[in-house]
C-alpha cells in the first residue's frame, strides 16, 4: 500500500509539474511596443497576467513537495530493515 502510495505521489507532482509549465506559458502575451523616438523600429514585448504566474509557482512548489515525499516513501519502503 506504501509503495502505491509513493508512486502516486511522484505522478501527481509530475502532473503538478506540467501544469506549473502549462500555467507560465498561458501567463505571457506577446505585445508591440510604441518606438521611443520618431523613425525608430517598434518592439516587442511580454506582458505577464499576474494570477496565472502564482499558480505557476503554487504548482511547482505542490510539484517539488508530492516528489520529494514520493521519492522519500519509496526508498523507506525499498529499504530492508538490518537483521538484529
Amino acid at each position: 500500500m506504501s509503495r502505491r502510495r509513493a508512486l502516486a505521489e511522484v505522478l501527481l507532482g509530475a502532473l503538478a509539474a506540467v501544469g506549473c509549465v502549462a500555467a507560465w506559458l498561458g501567463a505571457a502575451t506577446p505585445v508591440t511596443v510604441a518606438p521611443v523616438l520618431p523613425g525608430e523600429p517598434s518592439t516587442s514585448s511580454y506582458t505577464y497576467y499576474a494570477p496565472m504566474l502564482t499558480l505557476s509557482l503554487l504548482l511547482a512548489t505542490l510539484a517539488g513537495v508530492l516528489v520529494v515525499l514520493g521519492i522519500a516513501r519509496l526508498r523507506r519502503t525499498s529499504a530492508k530493515p538490518a537483521p538484529r
